[in-house]
């Protein structure tokens, strides 16, 4: 599974690629929600402490958990004076899905092997036959430590591209092309 800098790398590429002027291309609000959207779901970490199952890769990584953060983005936003607050919606839930989109393509060692996408609409674990991105330890082992640091380089290798892309894609959206 990635780690929470390859998804707030991917969350940042979709504030960038859905800016529609320069002004919502450089809002550091707008961008913190849309990469905090990216890596919210792994806070299902934290519910071990609740109640002491395992809830990883559950509710948390479905579409339904994602429409749920995007309606409450747009209802909150729209109470806070945002503007296009239904946009805004959409978009922290575009960024919500990028998480299990990625997790689908990690190696995934912790049980229950796989993660439940279409939530609530199918319970089932979901994982796919083709690894990109290695597994993210969670120990502080030396072993664990180096194991990490290639899977995070790794990432930044495979992500960074398409941050730069959207970028790219964002700058001449909002700016126009340029003359020369």
């Amino acid at each position: 599974m990635p780690s929470p800098l390859g998804h707030g790398l991917v969350g940042l590429a979709v504030h960038a690629v859905t800016a529609r002027s320069p002004g919502q291309l450089w809002d550091v609000r707008r961008a913190l929600l849309v990469s905090g959207a990216a890596v919210a779901p792994d806070l299902d970490l934290f519910f071990k402490f609740i109640d002491g199952r395992n809830h990883h890769q559950a509710e948390t990584h479905g579409i339904g958990a994602a429409m749920l953060a995007g309606l409450l983005v747009a209802i909150v936003a729209r109470f806070a004076g945002w503007a296009r607050p239904v946009a805004l919606g959409l978009v922290v839930c575009g960024g919500w899905l990028t998480h299990p989109m990625l997790d689908l393509l990690g190696n995934d060692t912790h049980p229950p092997i796989g993660l439940m996408a279409l939530w609530p609409f199918d319970h089932g674990f979901y994982k796919s036959p083709f690894i990109v991105f290695g597994d993210i330890g969670r120990t502080l082992d030396w072993k664990t430590v180096r194991h990490n640091t290639l899977a995070i380089g790794w990432e930044l290798l495979v992500l960074t591209p398409f941050l730069a892309a959207a970028a790219w894609i964002a700058r001449r959206r909002t700016h126009g092309p340029r003359l020369r």
